[in-house]
């Protein structure tokens, strides 16, 4: 039988992207791909990251995540998911533990992050300094200049778009700024084509951007590993990098996904702070039947 099984979970969101929280903490339970895709394809447990709480590394730090995609690859990097983890560890009555002032410092594969409580709902995420250079994205081959970097959807002469803008907030992006609205794209048809793109030798995120003010950004993203997602944080806070190193707004903005808004500032020590609300929708237990018959 799979350790995993009865274990429990909080199942929450963040801005419309589904999440899992899994603690693991005290035990040497590690998540296999084939668990996480089992325990993504179930109804009860659905997500677009799973979120799995570890034991902490690094002194200090207040413990160590896990974070999995719905197709069982690990990410470095979800501030949606983070900010989830942030009101588990501090509110869920079993999995809190004492914090001082509601903040949190968590370690992933990416580094680490710290969260801050705002409002009972609301936490903000320090999600560290944005990496720009083409090999730390990474990107297939140089480009100088990842601000604009060679790659289009459609006819050479007239692209459904083109251009895109490459950035890593622990995981790697690519964002297309268009000047109409992003739901008149097909991004479930163009998304996996992109991610999949041998010019990101790790696959990427691909975000469709408008900018609607000089403070306000609408967004959609094709997120690497899950699909089409109702927000994405890291995307979020790569759009408006992305958007600001174009000049085309500030260092701050507030950006609409499908699933709801979310606060990004790209503050002058480079780090992007990334401010939004979580809910809880209820929690559950891994029933012992979604991991029969699996090899890990």
């Amino acid at each position: 039988m799979s350790p995993l099984a009865n274990r429990r979970f909080l199942k929450m969101h963040g801005a419309g992207n589904a999440i899992v929280v899994l603690d693991l903490r005290g035990t040497s339970i590690r998540v296999a791909s084939a668990e996480a895709r089992a325990i993504a394809a179930d109804a009860h447990s659905r997500f677009d990251q799973l979120m799995v709480v570890h034991d902490p590394v690094t002194p200090g730090t207040d413990a160590f995540m896990r974070i999995y995609n719905t197709d069982g690859s690990e990410s470095g990097a979800c501030g949606n998911g983070t900010r989830c983890v942030g009101y588990a560890l501090l509110d869920d009555p079993a999995m809190a533990r004492p914090a001082e002032n509601g903040c949190l410092t968590l370690e992933t594969k990416a580094g680490l992050v710290a969260v801050k409580r705002v409002t009972d709902r609301s936490f903000t995420v320090d999600m560290g300094q944005p990496r720009l250079r083409w090999d730390e994205i990474p990107l297939a081959e140089p480009f100088p200049d990842t601000r604009r970097i060679e790659l289009q959807v459609g006819p050479i002469d007239d692209p459904i778009l083109h251009s895109p803008a490459a950035v890593s907030m622990g995981n790697p992006h690519a964002i297309f700024f268009v000047e109409r609205d992003p739901d008149t794209f097909d991004l479930g048809r163009i998304g996996p084509l992109l991610e999949a793109h041998p010019i990101f030798p790790e696959r990427a995120n691909i975000s469709i951007a408008q900018v609607t003010s000089r403070d306000t950004i609408k967004l959609r993203v094709w997120e690497r590993g899950a699909g089409l997602t109702l927000a994405c944080g890291t995307a979020a806070c790569a759009t408006v990098v992305a958007a600001a190193r174009l000049r085309m707004i500030g260092r701050a903005a507030r950006v609409t996904l499908p699933g709801g808004e979310l606060s990004i500032e790209w503050r002058a020590d480079d780090h992007v702070l990334m401010t939004g609300p979580v809910f809880l929708e209820g929690e559950g237990s891994f029933s012992p039947d979604l991991f029969a018959g699996l090899d890990g």
